[in-house]
């Protein structure tokens, strides 16, 4: 058993924390987990502060989209 990923929100659609394995990155995992909470929460999603360097480096890719 393991955790292939989790993602962690409030009901004001700000992402909290996101993990993917790094096993299964890649693989568009964090995308379909990012669109999950967008329809559960019917808001616009918003990130908070990253609190390590790789979801720094995330959101400077997220922000080229």
């Amino acid at each position: 058993n393991t955790t292939v990923g989790f993602v962690r929100f409030n009901d004001e659609g700000e992402i909290e924390y996101i993990f993917v394995n790094p096993i299964f990155r890649k693989n568009g995992l964090a995308k379909k987990m990012l669109k999950l909470v967008k329809n559960k929460t019917k808001k616009k999603i918003v990130f908070q502060k990253p609190i390590s360097p790789l979801g720094s480096k995330l959101m400077k890719s997220i922000d080229k989209l």
